[in-house]
């Protein structure tokens, strides 16, 4: 039997994408070595050229060094540069995300292929396992209703739709009966989820999948501010819910948030922010600096703003063009050198900011999901999504610790089990 790897880019989506492919792998042995691997799945990103270009990168560098194995695109770069690939005939095959669980005959094709199928399919794939993972990503929806200027993800995955709720229900009781007791709720807008016309939301998911034999802890992707509702709030203080939510920003000028196209203000986010803070929890958010337009004036505005933020952690990085969307030709552009030098700024203020939060809860008991090693120490993230190193005389691998953390370091939290 031929053996395949699976190369993933991009976002947790991928990752469970991935882990439907890996099971629908009947006739195929799956390696995690891709130097000794016959056939390369790439799962691609393409959310910004950058991402287009990694991807391109290595499928020049497998190419080159093995030229004898046969290469398969999917995932959003399949929508957006899988074409370009296939006609260079770089790659042997391109499929879309609607095709995955064809996987087994599409890499048994005897001839060239290009199959980007449809954007408005709904996943209907169950996982009972995660390969290499002690922690279990479960998508709960495909797509995006939201058109942010600097976006490209609706296009290449369709407008939001929800995945049948007894599926989901379904795959994690399975899941949770293989060992799993942490889940994390991904899609590419994981907060679109439910319907008042189906009778469902977020917030009654969450509570069906706590009563679920085995879960243990359960976690969101990002979600937007305005999708934290009265009814979500009510479940803010359940034992099941990770102490750590990751709301999505993207900027602190509302005159930015507009040229972004997006829903949220100022105003009601930081009265958001303050609110989730209140209630015990640690806050992340994501936050595009250079984005076309923001000025000196915008920039010192949004960090002032920014610094009332009860922020510890945040996923910050400069604005890379992506051909096709609006602001891709928006004026004036910001200089990658400004931008470097604005997201240095804001990542130190977040890393002070989640030092001080892991000082004021020293006393707290931790509750850790142990998901490796790295050097002598057990790795893991507690509650509060923090990560933790645990030195030990027993095998935590894959188990649960509560521990108080004995010595907080920038990096991280450390303790002894």
């Amino acid at each position: 039997m031929k053996k395949v790897f699976i190369k993933t880019f991009g976002c947790r989506t991928n990752l469970f994408d991935t882990q439907v492919m890996l099971s629908h792998l009947d006739n195929f042995v799956i390696t995690e070595d891709e130097d000794s691997a016959d056939v390369v799945v790439i799962n691609s990103c393409t959310v910004t050229n950058g991402a287009d270009s990694s991807v391109r990168s290595y499928v020049n560098h497998i190419n080159k060094v093995q030229p004898d194995t046969k290469i398969f695109l999917t995932g959003c770069g399949a929508h957006t540069k899988g074409e370009a690939l296939f006609d260079s005939e770089k790659i042997f095959g391109v499929f879309g995300q609607s095709e995955k669980k064809k996987i087994d005959d599409l890499l048994q094709a005897k001839d060239r292929f290009y199959e980007l199928g449809d954007l408005e399919f709904v996943d209907d794939a169950v996982v009972e396992e995660f390969v290499g993972k002690s922690r279990a990503f479960i998508k709960v929806q495909e797509g995006c209703n939201f058109r942010c200027n600097y976006c490209i993800i609706p296009y290449v995955r369709g407008d939001a739709r929800n995945l049948n709720e007894e599926l989901i229900l379904e795959q994690i009781t399975k899941l949770a009966a293989n060992g799993f007791g942490e889940f994390i709720l991904t899609g590419t807008n994981v907060g679109s989820y439910g319907t008042k016309a189906e009778g469902t939301s977020m917030a009654k998911l969450l509570k069906r999948i706590s009563l679920i034999r085995g879960v243990r802890r359960i976690r969101l992707g990002s979600i937007e501010p305005i999708q934290v509702t009265d009814e979500f709030k009510e479940i803010l203080g359940e034992p099941w819910m990770a102490k750590h939510l990751h709301v999505a920003l993207q900027h602190t000028s509302d005159d930015m948030l507009r040229m972004m196209n997006r829903r949220n203000r100022l105003k009601t986010d930081l009265e958001l922010f303050e609110e989730l803070s209140e209630a015990g929890y640690a806050l992340g958010t994501d936050f595009i600096v250079g984005h076309p337009g923001e000025s000196q004036k915008i920039w010192d505005e949004a960090y002032e703003n920014l610094t009332k933020f009860p922020l510890t952690h945040v996923h910050a990085f400069s604005y890379s063009k992506r051909d096709g969307t609006p602001s891709a030709t928006m004026k004036p552009e910001v200089s990658g050198a400004l931008a470097k030098e604005r997201l240095k700024i804001l990542t130190t203020l977040i890393d002070k900011n989640n030092y001080e939060f892991r000082q004021k809860h020293h006393d707290d008991i931790l509750d850790v999901l142990i998901e490796s090693t790295k050097g002598e120490y057990y790795y893991g993230l507690d509650q509060y999504f923090n990560p933790i190193y645990i030195k030990s005389d027993e095998d935590l691998e894959g188990n649960w610790v509560e521990l108080k953390a004995s010595d907080i370091k920038e990096e991280g939290n450390y303790g002894r089990f």
